[in-house]
């Protein structure tokens, strides 16, 4: 039984997805997880992993730009460690957003990665 090993990069992390035929669940659970933090996404099966990237980034970022409550109560629904996010360096909100994003995806392909093993 292979154990999960946490991508380093979103690059990684999506292409692991799609390698492991798991992407389109990890668009269903990342989808589920917004809508549930009533941060309505709809990403389409048919988005491609950079557009999931770039779209996952720009609505993080404006989440941190104008509701920034909104986006704690997100990370905790997908159980994003507070810990994890508290080390990021704040003061580039691009590269911020950029950072958390790649953080709910981590999260969320180790869900979607649990589930498909066990």
């Amino acid at each position: 039984m292979s154990s999960f090993i946490a991508p380093s990069t979103t690059e990684d992390l999506l292409s692991e997805a799609e390698k492991e035929n798991l992407y389109s669940k990890l668009i269903e659970q990342i989808n589920k997880d917004f809508n549930f933090a009533n941060e309505a996404v709809d990403f389409p099966q048919s988005t491609t992993p950079h557009e999931l990237k770039v779209q996952l980034h720009e609505k993080i970022y404006r989440l941190i730009q104008y509701k920034y409550a909104e986006l704690l109560n997100l990370l905790y629904i997908i159980d994003v460690p507070e810990d994890n996010v508290k080390q990021l360096d704040g003061s580039d909100t691009v590269e911020l957003s950029e950072q958390i994003a790649f953080l709910v995806l981590k999260r969320e392909w180790m869900k979607v990665w649990y589930r498909s093993k066990f």
